[in-house]
């Protein structure tokens, strides 16, 4: 059985933008948020960058506080 990447494409193009853009959105809240229930600036920014849909989720569920 071969793997045919081209039957994939439709449905990863939109995962992966939807990746790309919530990883973004969290960064930039994560600047502009002063205040976080737990860890630091640093610690979310490599979170949410890095730790592919779950960490801008963690973030927002987790680690925003209040303003």
């Amino acid at each position: 059985m071969q793997l045919n990447i081209q039957e994939y494409i439709p449905i990863l193009i939109p995962l992966i933008i939807l990746q790309i853009g919530l990883a973004i959105y969290a960064v930039v809240d994560v600047f502009k948020h002063p205040h976080y229930k737990f860890g630091n600036r640093v610690f979310w920014v490599i979170i949410c960058a890095f730790i592919s849909f779950l960490g801008p989720i963690i973030y927002f569920a987790f680690g925003k506080g209040e303003d």
